[in-house]
């Protein structure tokens, strides 16, 4: 048959054939009707049927009812898009709820401290803070168990809600509470996080350290012991409740000669100083108590005639960096006025050395907590610590919290803020506070607050 024969064959098919292709999904239909029940369609589409079958046997067994297939798929597609919104959703819950983790990680970071055991007498009732209480953020306990990422908070990269809320009273409300959120350098407040929330608040110590502690708790208490029994009615301004100023200011002592310093200058006021006399810079104790029995040596004393607990000494101290030259300054006035002379001798001092950055020569400014809050001379001195004339490269400040400011018991009389420390945040230094019944915490603290004033030349 030439080409045009077949031309013409094809156009009379496609015109008159019921085989033509617009009848396709009839003529499917009905083979679908067949492949079910062959007795349902007409006697001569059968025969058309059963002879495709034998035409193609072999496959005829394993023929499948395409309609059906793909009704299968149809009701596949429906039902997948019905399942998206629902899993958007249990996404979109899940974001939620990871945002929800963050928030309260950073709520304990703001507010932790407010819930830490820092009141060795508990003498008030604890406020609560709704805040960190992870129902508030709408974390409910059947999320407990369930992981989530931790973003920059500790070491892992992601725990269960449990773990994180674990960790989290651990780190912000043991006995040391953290103030340092108001800090705008995103550095500084990195640095604390690392080391409270990847090194721990546990400081571990050996066995010859926590006895060293003891020594030095020991010392300080049986010193005032001694006094009050010996000396009855004398004023001596006893360091009793703050014992372990001991143990932290040899630590600081001791790890600031490690960090290289060389001069160390303390100013405090008359509470525990004549502890501090004996037990940190070696004055004599018979001299000590030749004073109280009222012996006056005009050589030793050269010629002053002051008080014994407005005197100032100087010492040496042997380090691990080597020996740290010691001074306690004279306080014959009131109080914090002796805040701003010894940081006009530690400018003086670090002067002489060449030492620009305050590495060498290091402040500390013991407290007590309403003389840290009612004196202006405590703001005028921080508000100084920046400035280029007269920085020092920062100073460590310790206050001695014995709650007995202004003879007040209650907090509302003393002062309007919740911390003697608030002035401290204009210039965004970080505040500890730490439980003074638990040296160990009180030697942790202590070493952030060194480690921070030597890294960032910053008041502490």
């Amino acid at each position: 048959m030439d080409a045009l024969a077949k031309k013409d064959l094809f156009k009379y098919l496609q015109d008159n054939s019921y085989l033509f292709g617009s009848n396709a999904p009839y003529i499917e239909e009905l083979y679908s009707r067949f492949l079910q029940d062959p007795q349902s369609v007409s006697e001569d589409w059968r025969r058309y049927f059963a002879s495709l079958q034998h035409v193609f046997s072999g496959q005829a067994a394993s023929e499948t009812d395409h309609q059906r297939v793909q009704q299968v798929f149809r009701q596949l597609a429906r039902r997948g898009s019905e399942a998206a919104p629902a899993s958007n959703g249990e996404k979109r819950n899940q974001d939620r709820l990871q945002v929800s983790v963050l928030q309260l990680i950073n709520a304990y970071r703001y507010r932790g401290h407010q819930q830490a055991n820092i009141d060795p007498i508990t003498l008030r009732p604890q406020e609560q803070v709704p805040d960190l209480h992870p129902e508030f953020h709408g974390l409910g306990p059947q999320y407990f168990d369930r992981v989530f990422n931790t973003g920059s908070f500790g070491k892992a990269k992601a725990a269960s809600l449990n773990e994180i809320l674990a960790r989290l009273k651990e780190i912000y409300c043991g006995y040391i509470g953290l103030e340092y959120m108001h800090i705008t350098s995103t550095l500084e407040k990195r640095w604390i996080q690392n080391q409270l929330e990847v090194g721990g608040t546990e400081v571990k110590l050996s066995a010859a350290k926590k006895r060293q502690i003891l020594e030095r708790v020991i010392a300080a208490e049986g010193l005032e012991q001694y006094l009050h029994v010996k000396y009855v009615g004398q004023k001596r301004f006893s360091l009793e409740g703050g014992e372990a100023l001991i143990p932290l200011l040899d630590e600081l002592i001791q790890r600031a000669g490690a960090n290289g310093a060389r001069e160390i200058v303390l100013g405090m006021a008359h509470r525990g100083r004549l502890n501090v006399l004996v037990n940190i810079l070696g004055k004599s104790p018979r001299n000590l108590f030749r004073e109280f029995e009222g012996h006056f040596d005009i050589q030793t004393n050269q010629g002053s005639g002051d008080v014994k607990y407005h005197q100032g000494f100087s010492s040496d101290v042997s380090t691990e960096g080597g020996p740290v030259h010691l001074t306690l300054a004279f306080n014959p006035s009131h109080l914090e006025i002796v805040n701003p002379v010894v940081e006009g001798s530690v400018r003086a001092r670090q002067h002489r050395r060449g030492d620009h950055v305050g590495r060498e020569v290091l402040p500390v400014l013991i407290h007590g907590d309403s003389a840290f809050a009612g004196q202006g001379v405590v703001m005028e001195t921080l508000q100084m610590s920046q400035a280029r004339g007269y920085t020092t490269g920062g100073t460590v400040h310790i206050i001695v919290n014995n709650q007995i400011g202004f003879t007040t018991s209650h907090p509302l009389d003393m002062r309007s803020t919740t911390y003697c420390t608030e002035v401290a945040k204009m210039v965004q230094a970080p505040i500890l506070h730490v439980n003074g019944d638990h040296p160990e915490a009180v030697i942790k603290a202590t070493q952030i607050a060194l480690d921070y004033r030597m890294q960032f030349k910053k008041d502490v």
